[in-house]
């Protein structure tokens, strides 16, 4: 057999999907229940993307922030064989702090090593409170990072005291902060965020497609799919 018919594996850059998320005492019940049979259940769909990419091999990172953070991923970790952990809520909401532990990873001498490269990331905040600690100060700090700006930053509002405000600051548009109030919206739209994200992120840059075009393309077809919602899943009322 030749060389030439022989086939030959081209490694593939990284693109990491980071889930900062919320796990507060007001995350309790319901809302963290939900939320873990969302993330169980997106899990296959993103592996499912990232198998059939030839550019990108998309890798998952979770941060889990209440009463200070915590890598539940203490690297990023393949799809492959990455399995979803229930989380548990209690204690309060260290965003600040979850900003400063983010932005230590997102450098080449620690989550972004990739030695083929590494896409601009995706960037996922989950939260339904508002900050307990120096939020400002931290997300100030995260801005400097070069990787943050340049990532696909998307946050799920749960329930009626989320704070909206905060969420925008973190994503830099109001339009990537997405409500969610109950149960069939949680999961309807964990799920399309994820998916939709990872496939636009892992895409080859080139052709004008660099982040903003990218940016406004989640933006689009997020609020393509939140027209799409069920009146049930669409309610102002639940959480």
């Amino acid at each position: 057999m030749s060389i030439l018919s022989e086939a030959t594996e081209i490694p593939r850059k990284t693109m990491i999907m980071f889930f900062l998320i919320d796990t507060s005492g007001s995350m309790e019940g319901e809302k963290i229940a939900s939320l873990n049979d969302a993330m169980r259940e997106t899990i296959p769909d993103i592996k499912d993307i990232s198998d059939s990419n030839a550019d990108a091999l998309i890798k998952i990172a979770v941060l889990d922030f209440a009463s200070g953070t915590e890598w539940i991923t203490p690297l990023p970790q393949d799809f492959d064989t990455f399995r979803w952990q229930d989380l548990e809520a209690g204690g309060v909401t260290d965003l600040g702090e979850a900003c400063r532990e983010l932005n230590s990873k997102l450098n080449r001498n620690s989550f972004l090593q990739d030695k083929v490269g590494n896409y601009a990331p995706v960037i996922i905040l989950m939260s339904d409170g508002a900050p307990t600690d120096d939020f400002n100060g931290g997300l100030a700090t995260l801005k400097q990072n070069k990787w943050f700006g340049a990532a696909i930053k998307i946050a799920l509002s749960i329930g009626q005291d989320a704070d909206n405000d905060v969420l925008a600051k973190f994503t830099g548009n109001s339009e990537l902060v997405i409500p969610i109030h109950n149960k069939a919206a949680m999961k309807r739209m964990i799920r399309f965020v994820s998916v939709t994200s990872s496939r636009i992120g892992s895409a080859k840059a080139g052709d004008g497609f660099g982040h903003e075009a990218k940016e406004q393309q989640v933006v689009a077809e997020i609020q393509a799919e939140r027209q799409e919602l069920d009146p049930e899943e669409n309610i102002d009322e639940g959480w």
